[in-house]
């Protein structure tokens, strides 16, 4: 973006270089051009970059040197998250790599890091999250799925919704009801559930996208080795707040906005308005440059956040929560104007199931539409899954109005 002052240093930029040399060489075109249209990602797409990266000893930016991680700084972490976004390499796994991999090694036994740890750097096992339920989403306390013991297991029963990738998933991490006489959070705990256990049945959920990323899991005396519950019995809801403060953050969004803006200025300089380059337009021109001042600002405030944590600060304030309304409300307006620009060319919706890294023989418009309206449309849930952002003002206020 156009005066951006750089707060890279020339060893930075080697390590970038570095980082797109990598992806060049390791990502397909055909993947590459899917995964920068928007579109999500397919599982053997994350399985091979997950593969890559590991070979390389990357697959884990965010852990730490001990448990496998490459032992970056903030600036090699936000540059290879950056790069990976603009050169089309696929999201590695979230569910794993980000949730519950830094639960298991922070609460979790040596045994069960020895287990599972070495797999989820791997891409040998993808995971999805079983937390909402039908009346638990942003209220997760709330949660009614039981696990009672029996024996050397817990039997399980209930449903969990809005499961990403459970489809593709191999494991499950599960927050499960395991006390029911004291206070809902008392009474939570963590399990690790295998996908093809007997009883589990996922249904899927197809998005206005057109796309399945979605799920119901249904469980039914769902028998799960004792062995699986991570920490101790009904100490889930510190686990999960852990977590949560991880997506939340995650959710910030800074490298998918920021690739959006150059997208969005790409779609603008292609189209056209009463002859001439829309980005030359002096109103569209300002709502573009008003999204870039703001996403600076956020991006500011996230590099604050991450240079605290990093150096032992601790805050009153819940700045993953801010960090997630704000992040995900900058991408939708992004997203947004992306589609505005397009013009009559946002009418076809070219859905991801279409669209393998080439536009359609027979679709209409220019190169760049694919996947415009498809993300569109599949983030205005941003602002949903993960805790609302209604209930994150809440949480704002009240924390900050009590100190």
């Amino acid at each position: 973006m156009a005066g951006e002052v750089s707060l890279y240093t020339p060893e930075d930029e080697a390590f970038r270089k570095e980082v797109r040399a990598f992806i060049a060489a390791n990502i397909p075109q055909d993947v590459a051009r899917r995964n920068q249209r928007g579109y999500h990602p397919t599982r053997d797409d994350v399985v091979l970059w997950t593969r890559a990266l590991h070979a390389r000893g990357w697959s884990a930016p965010n852990w730490p040197v001990e448990y496998g991680g490459p032992g970056w700084s903030i600036r090699q972490r936000h540059i290879f998250e950056e790069e990976s976004f603009r050169m089309g390499a696929p999201e590695i796994s979230p569910q794993g790599h980000t949730l519950v991999g830094p639960v298991i090694y922070a609460f979790a036994s040596q045994a069960m890091k020895d287990r599972f740890l070495p797999k989820i750097r791997s891409g040998e096992h993808l995971w999805a999250q079983g937390f909402s339920e039908p009346n638990a989403g942003s209220d997760l306390a709330s949660l009614r799925t039981r696990a009672v013991r029996d024996g050397d297991h817990y039997v399980v029963n209930g449903q969990k919704i809005w499961t990403s990738e459970a489809h593709s998933a191999d494991w499950l991490f599960l927050l499960v009801r395991t006390n029911t006489e004291v206070k809902p959070q008392a009474g939570i705990s963590f399990l690790l559930v295998d996908l093809k256990t007997p009883g589990i049945t996922v249904r899927p959920i197809l998005t206005i996208d057109e796309a399945h990323t979605l799920n119901e899991v249904f469980l039914e005396d769902v028998r799960v080795p004792a062995e699986n519950l991570v920490g101790e019995e009904n100490a889930g809801w510190t686990y999960a707040k852990h977590l949560l403060g991880a997506e939340r953050s995650f959710s910030a969004n800074v490298p998918r906005c920021k690739v959006g803006l150059e997208r969005l200025r790409a779609i603008a300089g292609a189209a056209r308005l009463r002859g001439r380059p829309l980005i030359e337009d002096p109103g569209f021109a300002a709502r573009v440059a008003q999204l870039e001042i703001e996403f600076l600002a956020h991006e500011t405030t996230v590099w604050r956040v991450l240079v605290e944590e990093e150096s032992g600060m601790t805050s009153a304030v819940p700045t993953s929560s801010i960090l997630k309304v704000r992040g995900g409300e900058l991408l939708q307006q992004v997203e947004q104007l992306m589609v505005e620009a397009l013009g009559d060319d946002a009418v076809p919706v070219y859905p991801e199931a279409d669209y393998m890294g080439e536009m359609p023989n027979d679709a209409p418009g220019p190169d760049f539409a694919p996947g415009v309206v498809s993300e569109f449309m599949y983030r205005r849930a941003i602002t949903i899954y993960g805790g609302s952002n209604e209930i994150q003002r809440n949480i704002i206020a009240d924390m900050l109005l009590r100190a």
